[in-house]
């Protein structure tokens, strides 16, 4: 029907008669002249009518919003003084010669423009029209581009295209499956993957050398804004290559995107173990655009009797750190008394400063309510370590390691980004030298990543001290943003089965869920590794949007829940009964 796109004319088109297709945007009539922007998927061109053309005209005065049109007409230079820099047809116009309406349109429930603020549920109810905004449409574009240098990068280097299953069964991945009852098996449950790990390792182990896949997943765990219940993720998988060979071919695919959707060139990314991460920032998904640090101070508290600092400070599990914030003192008394807030949502039960005023006065240079409970040469001491100036702030979290990690390291981030510390647009680096495991509230190990990463000792080691033990894994962090995370896998069966038993997974248990695995890794099973990124993730962050809800054409909300199609939903009795499975009533709940 169409001969061109809307927003792909330009000069080249000028004198040339087109066919174009879309909706009508908005309409203006301009004394005597009607002019209708017409938007399609690639953008706006505006067309003109005037009422020379008089059943063209009098039909365009009954155009309205979001009006399906097939518009006829000829290609022109805008009059001189008229150009529009803004739009990317913006110097050409189309005069309007014959004009069909295809299909009118109700009032749409909000407008379509970048001024018109409208609730998120407002518009993923009607995702359809939300979808026609130029900002949404543009990102769309942008993910499907992105994907597609992805594939043909990843098939460049020899890697297969190869779909896994979509149903299987429930593993333990650190979060909650979704379960599908199957109708021919009472009684028993597939499940929606988490990832493919456990198929593409047995796709090495089928000799197919390097598998991707950009693949569908399933979480069933509270939300924020990166996370969705069903997300998609860029998966790969290689045999005979270390975490180093790894590491290098993926970072040039991610260097490769950058450069040729962004024009954005990344020099090589620098690598920082886990330990460092954690100590220097309180995290192991770093934002490094933020000159600041968390130092440790415990040494200089052991023996101050301020019982906030000294029980921490003597207490291997627990940390004392400072974290100096350049010019940080004109943070009013109030926005000091917010961040505080902020900290408790990480479990901080306080949060002490000292406020740097003059350093060449003393103590009596300082403002601090901690300053009467501090003997004067322990608190110069951590101004020294810290290299404080005058006008500085110095805040303090002291408490079990994981509470000052998440809420200095959260702080550290929000302080950084209020008051416009950010340096740079993008800063990426790879975190490696993970822990195997950590130690969970109730004393029992779980698996950092998952049991499948192979640790950097050997079965003895990892066996003799669990907590100790390093793993061969690597996350690719940007922005503070973790944007894939991968390892080298475990191909020995004694190496697996000691790390299920270390996780509390007995030989039973073992057989049963991963008896498969098992038996593949005793059939020659390659040295292997893999890498998985998060598109929804890596097209966030490479559109600025603020949530991947902004880059996925049909989102869940915070509730997991989908206003388009109001899902999940009741099923019938009927089909109830074929699966064998009875709603119980939940507790309080009347019934109907």
């Amino acid at each position: 029907m169409r001969s061109h796109y809307c927003g792909l004319l330009n000069e080249q088109h000028v004198g040339q008669e087109v066919v174009l297709c879309g909706w009508a945007h908005r309409r203006r009539d301009h004394g005597g002249v009607i002019f209708i922007d017409l938007r399609d998927r690639e953008g706006i061109a505006q067309v003109v009518f005037d009422p020379d053309a008089e059943q063209s005209f009098a039909l365009a005065e009954t155009v309205r919003s979001e009006f399906v049109l097939k518009i006829t007409g000829i290609v022109r230079l805008r009059p001189e003084g008229t150009s529009n820099a803004v739009m990317g047809t913006g110097r050409i116009e189309v005069l309007g010669k014959q004009l069909e309406i295809l299909n009118a349109s109700r009032t749409p429930p909000f407008m379509l423009d970048e001024h018109a603020e409208v609730g998120e549920d407002i518009r993923l109810r009607h995702r359809y029209i939300d979808l026609r905004r130029p900002e949404m449409a543009d990102r769309l574009r942008f993910r499907s581009k992105v994907s597609n240098t992805i594939r043909n990068y990843l098939d460049e280097n020899g890697f297969l295209d190869i779909e896994t299953p979509i149903l299987t069964r429930a593993t333990p991945e650190g979060a909650r499956d979704y379960l599908v009852p199957s109708r021919t098996h009472h009684g028993q449950f597939f499940a929606l993957p988490q990832s493919p790990q456990l198929f593409k390792q047995i796709l090495m182990v089928a000799g197919m050398d390097r598998y991707y896949q950009i693949a569908k997943c399933f979480r069933d765990e509270d939300l924020r804004a990166d996370r969705q219940p069903e997300f998609t993720q860029i998966d790969i998988e290689t045999s005979f290559m270390n975490e180093e060979q790894i590491m290098t071919i993926t970072e040039e695919m991610i260097r490769q995107v950058f450069r040729k959707h962004l024009n954005v060139e990344f020099g090589t990314f620098p690598r920082m173990t886990f330990a460092e991460a954690m100590r220097r920032f309180g995290s192991d998904k770093p934002d490094l655009r933020i000159d600041m640090e968390l130092v440790d101070i415990a040494d200089l508290m052991k023996d101050v009797e301020f019982k906030v600092f000294h029980g921490p400070a003597n207490d291997p599990a627990s940390r004392v750190v400072a974290l100096r914030v350049p010019e940080g003192g004109r943070l009013s008394r109030k926005e000091i008394d917010d961040y505080t807030k902020f900290v408790s949502i990480y479990g901080a039960k306080g949060l002490a400063w000292i406020k740097v005023n003059d350093l060449a006065a003393g103590i009596e240079g300082l403002q601090s309510p901690i300053l009467k409970f501090m003997p004067e040469q322990v608190v110069h001491a951590v101004l020294a370590r810290l290299g404080v100036q005058n006008g500085d702030l110095v805040f303090f979290g002291a408490d079990k390691a994981k509470i000052v990690n998440e809420s200095i390291g959260a702080l550290r981030l929000k302080v950084g980004a209020d008051m416009g510390m950010v340096k740079g647009d993008w800063a990426p680096l790879w975190v490696v030298d993970f822990p195997m495991f950590e130690e969970a509230s109730d004393g029992s190990l779980t698996a950092l990543h998952h049991p499948f990463t192979a640790p950097s000792c050997s079965v003895e080691e990892v066996q003799a001290d669990p907590l100790k033990a390093l793993s061969r894994a690597y996350d690719m962090v940007l922005n503070g943003t973790e944007l894939g995370g991968g390892s080298i896998r475990i191909n020995q069966p004694s190496m697996q089965q000691s790390v299920f038993k270390i996780l509390g997974i007995g030989d039973e248990e073992a057989k049963e869920k991963f008896g498969f695995l098992l038996d593949a890794l005793s059939y020659g099973a390659p040295p292997h590794g893999g890498l998985a990124f998060g598109l929804d993730r890596l097209i966030m962050l490479m559109t600025g949007a603020s949530s991947i809800r902004e880059v996925i054409a049909f989102p869940k909300t915070q509730s997991a829940s989908c206003p388009l199609t109001d899902a999940p939903g009741l099923v019938s009795s009927k089909q109830l009964r074929e699966l064998n499975i009875q709603v119980r009533q939940a507790a309080g709940e009347k019934s109907a």
